[in-house]
């Protein structure tokens, strides 16, 4: 089984690709969605005049056109619609934990990133691919053409998140690294120090990109299922604490949503997206309600 195969099944494929067929969902919708206004701070090109007309706006006569031909004309412009993304994805070893569900939290993350990709390049809109645990690991450029695609998903399946946590500098890093504005897809539990990822997504808006952020959890980080003496391990320093479940339930869980809303109205304060997600919610599932919900919001 391929790559491509094991992360896109074709049931995946039938259900994402519904979205592409309405009404150039992507272009007008999804993506394009990320701005105030459909087109909003892409560039555009110069197509045609022709005559002005009642209704049309001032703005748009080409006053040197007038000059030559005292007639008034307009400039008609063909909105640059294609944006770049790309996917920084999460190494990091707690990214493989899991407690029951079948799917790592890096295994869901893939197939988020599969779903992404294959929206953004059927609409022939370029897609690349960072990967990064506490250095950058991989990088692919941008690319548009169908079996980037495969490339990406091979690349990561080759992968494992098997390293310590380095995401801020990273994504400051990668800032540095990309300087046209592009869509920055990031999949990661967020196991970091929050204050410096904040500050970190804070520069790549700075810089113009725009953000998303996806926040996997594992079904178990997000319900704590567990009882009597329980064993936590922390996935970077490998410490082991020996802790009484019923004791921490209600102060783990505080800590938790007090996690997922500074994220998620820090997100929203500075123009970015924040997805809380779990391993237990079916992929393509949450990703339809989400492309859904923005398409409702633009």
């Amino acid at each position: 089984m391929t790559s491509a195969e094991q992360y896109l099944k074709p049931e995946v494929i039938q259900n994402i690709a519904r979205l592409d067929l309405r009404a150039k969902f992507i272009v007008e919708g999804f993506l394009t969605g990320l701005h105030s206004s459909p087109f909003h701070g892409f560039s555009v090109e110069f197509s045609e005049h022709r005559r002005y007309s009642s209704g049309d706006d001032p703005k748009d006569i080409d006053w040197q056109v007038f000059a030559r031909t005292d007639r008034l004309y307009i400039k008609r412009y063909q909105a640059e619609t294609n944006i770049t993304g790309y996917l920084l994805m999460d190494l990091s070893r707690s990214m493989a934990y899991t407690y029951r569900q079948t799917l790592t939290k890096f295994d869901y993350a893939i197939c988020l990133a599969a779903a992404l990709s294959y929206l953004m390049i059927h609409q022939q809109d370029p897609v690349g691919l960072m990967t990064f645990d506490d250095q950058l690991r991989a990088s692919l450029p941008a690319r548009s053409r169908r079996s980037h695609l495969g490339d990406m998903l091979a690349l990561l399946q080759k992968s494992a998140p098997t390293g310590s946590t380095g995401l801020a500098q990273n994504l400051r890093r990668i800032g540095a690294m990309i300087r046209h504005r592009s869509l920055m897809m990031l999949f990661s539990d967020l196991l970091a120090d929050p204050d410096e990822t904040i500050s970190a997504i804070r520069m790549l808006r700075h810089a113009g990109h725009d953000v998303i952020v996806f926040h996997i959890l594992d079904e178990a980080e997000v319900s704590f299922p567990f009882s009597g003496s329980v064993d936590l391990l922390e996935p970077e320093s490998q410490d082991h604490e020996i802790v009484d479940a019923a004791a921490i339930r209600s102060e783990y869980l505080d800590a938790l949503n007090e996690m997922r809303t500074r994220y998620k109205e820090t997100c929203m304060h500075i123009g970015a997206d924040y997805v809380a997600l779990d391993t237990s919610m079916p992929f393509d599932k949450a990703l339809l309600e989400y492309l859904f919900q923005r398409q409702a919001r633009f």
